[in-house]
């Protein structure tokens, strides 16, 4: 996954970029684009892309397809999350659960909820459906998408300056890691086995 999201953004660029993180401000769940944002940080630190661009196409890819979202809520509303719930993975309780903290707080929901993946696809969607003012989404949303892009382009850049570091820790600790799961998951059948004897 992680190969093909690189190659897509060397291929389409910042365009690419702008389109992928268009489609993951939607809520369209499976997408990868806070994977293609990071990869783009990543690609920024090895003199790629200009980082300034690429945080430009991120904020703006945000504030757009949250946009289109919001206005899908205000236009269709209920009857779109029903019909394209299994789509955007939503149940009847996370829906509930995310229309009590929207009423609550407006601006914890737009700014923070977009970081919970549960609530995260439903937020801009609820924000038009509670009938919440375009300007004070907008406002809230253009705090949130600096956060998000600085958060998941910061990440990026950490490991494109990093990574040779961090490839000989995971190469040492991997092996290790891996060994401690087999043990303990050994240690957890035994201890299943012998509770059934008893």
């Amino acid at each position: 996954m992680t190969e093909w999201v690189m190659n897509y953004i060397v291929a389409l660029g910042l365009g690419g970029i702008f389109l992928g993180v268009i489609i993951e401000s939607m809520g369209i769940p499976f997408f990868p684009g806070g994977i293609m944002v990071i990869l783009a940080g990543f690609l920024s630190s090895q003199g790629k892309f200009p980082l300034f661009q690429v945080f430009l196409v991120t904020f703006l890819g945000l504030n757009i397809g949250s946009v289109i979202a919001y206005l899908i809520g205000i236009k269709i509303g209920e009857p779109f999350l029903f019909r394209f719930g299994k789509l955007l993975r939503i149940t009847p309780q996370r829906l509930k659960n995310a229309q009590v903290w929207a009423e609550q707080s407006s601006a914890a929901f737009i700014i923070f909820g977009r970081f919970i993946p549960t609530v995260s696809n439903l937020t801009p969607y609820l924000a038009g459906i509670s009938g919440l003012g375009i300007l004070k989404f907008t406002g809230f949303n253009l705090i949130f998408a600096a956060i998000w892009s600085l958060f998941n382009l910061g990440i990026g850049i950490f490991f494109g300056h990093n990574w040779k570091h961090i490839l000989h820790l995971t190469r040492f600790w991997l092996p290790v890691l891996a060994g401690c799961l087999l043990v303990l998951s050994i240690l957890v059948l035994m201890f299943k086995k012998t509770r059934l004897k008893i």
